[in-house]
């Protein structure tokens, strides 16, 4: 039998290996905490504490005077900083939407293929793997010359071509399509993965009820890809968000700015005009909205709510 000291010590016990347990795993996840604080966290922290600050290299005798939210609320109120998140949301609404739906074409494609499969999809990645700004400098060099391929197209069609990166609206084809071209692969990668994971046998079926390829395609593959559209759609939003390097490149946010991205606006403020408080405040801003909507949409998939009709 077990005896009253006894019966207390197996509880005691109980409670104090999750205890241990818990001390163990902070212990092991610690060093990696420690460089996550030391990369991420401490940038973060410190261009908050520089955003507070009138800092402005052009005018060093101003010293670096503390004035609270003011570079917000210059920010804010800066047209140009408005235009340039409009631009921003135009970019991500528009290469997104393409690159979704080139992506599922190129997916549905690749899925398809039964011969040198792995040959296939190692080609199709490589525009991928292509280095942004070595990407960006082939397309302009499509579309810069008078002679180049874009210009040569449109004529051979009897089109007279713009003057593409000189001309407010046709500045944005090369941006959009360089930027479908590099990272379509990537979202058709996605997508078929999810494509792997639907049961063939509910194909088997529709065949046998006599369904045809775009009712199977809409009632089957559509519904049960949504979460793989849903992930592709949020990774290239977050990514296009933030793009910097390829319109550096290809227009340098003109003519003017026309083309002027929330990144490209930060770092012209920062880096070029010197006013590393506003600039700070840019930058705080833009990680803001960016965490906000990573945040909100982490926790539409975690609800569940994104599954809906998927079933």
């Amino acid at each position: 039998m077990t005896g009253p000291l006894e019966a207390h010590a197996e509880p005691r016990a109980s409670a104090e290996a999750p205890r241990g347990e818990t001390r163990l795993a902070w212990a092991l996840a610690l060093p990696a905490l420690s460089v996550i604080a030391l990369v991420a966290l401490f940038p973060i922290l410190w261009t908050f504490w520089e955003s507070l600050h009138l800092h402005d290299l052009r005018m060093p005798w101003l010293g670096r005077p503390f004035v609270g939210a003011a570079n917000y609320v210059d920010a804010l109120a800066e047209p140009r900083f408005w235009s340039a998140l409009g631009h921003t949301g135009f970019f991500v609404a528009a290469t997104v939407t393409l690159e979704l739906s080139a992506g599922l074409l190129l997916a549905v494609a690749l899925d398809r293929v039964t011969r040198a499969r792995g040959l296939v999809r190692t080609a199709v990645l490589l525009p991928w793997a292509i280095p942004t700004v070595v990407a960006a400098l082939v397309w302009r060099f499509m579309f810069e010359s008078p002679m180049g391929l874009a210009s040569a197209l449109l004529a051979g069609a009897g089109v007279a071509a713009p003057t593409w990166f000189a001309d407010a609206l046709a500045a944005w084809v090369p941006l959009l399509l360089a930027d479908a071209w590099k990272t379509t692969p990537f979202v058709a990668i996605l997508l078929l993965a999810g494509l792997q994971t639907i049961d063939r046998s509910l194909y088997e079926a529709a065949d046998v009820d006599g369904a045809g390829g775009w009712r199977q395609f809409v009632d089957i593959t559509l519904p049960l890809l949504r979460p793989a559209l849903l992930v592709a759609a949020l990774f290239r939003s977050l990514d296009a968000f933030r793009v910097f390097d390829l319109i550096y490149v290809l227009t340098g946010g003109g003519p003017g700015t026309a083309t002027e991205p929330i990144a490209l606006y930060t770092f012209t403020t920062l880096l070029q005009n010197l006013q590393f408080g506003l600039g700070s405040a840019l930058s705080i801003i833009v990680f803001a909205v960016a965490f906000l909507f990573a945040l909100g949409a982490i926790r539409l998939f975690g609800s569940g709510a994104f599954l809906e009709g998927s079933a």
